[in-house]
């Protein structure tokens, strides 16, 4: 019996090969995060003053009838944990080696990454 070959242009690849794909998300929620920390930045600087209804109205803005603040504002946070879940992920993927252990930490990373997304629709959709 042949010793297959484990390296070179002809050897056998395998795994979830979600590699590439998980790199883009994590850049695309970057960039995601990085323009509304723009915006958000730009709103603190022209607001008139540092009340509690200036606040609410950088997070609660409308255009027509579009409620745009609280979209824009909803798509940075559902970038932050959908960018939060991939890192963490990858990091128990990697250095936790006992699968159940693993499969633990993921599950406890995905219930507080939802309770924190529910917990934050209440607050910025109740404004």
């Amino acid at each position: 019996m042949a010793a297959s070959k484990n390296y070179g242009p002809k050897c056998l690849v395998v795994g979830a090969h979600y590699g590439t794909m998980d790199f883009l998300a994590q850049r695309l929620t970057a960039i995601i995060m990085a323009v509304y920390t723009l915006v958000l930045f730009i709103g603190v600087l022209v607001m008139p003053g540092f009340t509690y209804e200036s606040w609410k109205a950088l997070f609660t803005f409308h255009v027509y009838a579009l409620p745009l603040g609280q979209l824009l504002v909803t798509l940075a946070f559902l970038s932050l944990a959908y960018h939060a879940w991939i890192g963490v992920r990858d990091i128990w993927m990697d250095y936790v080696r006992p699968v159940g252990v693993r499969l633990l930490l993921q599950v406890l990373t995905v219930l507080w990454l939802v309770g924190s997304v529910v917990y934050f629709a209440q607050i910025i959709w109740r404004l």
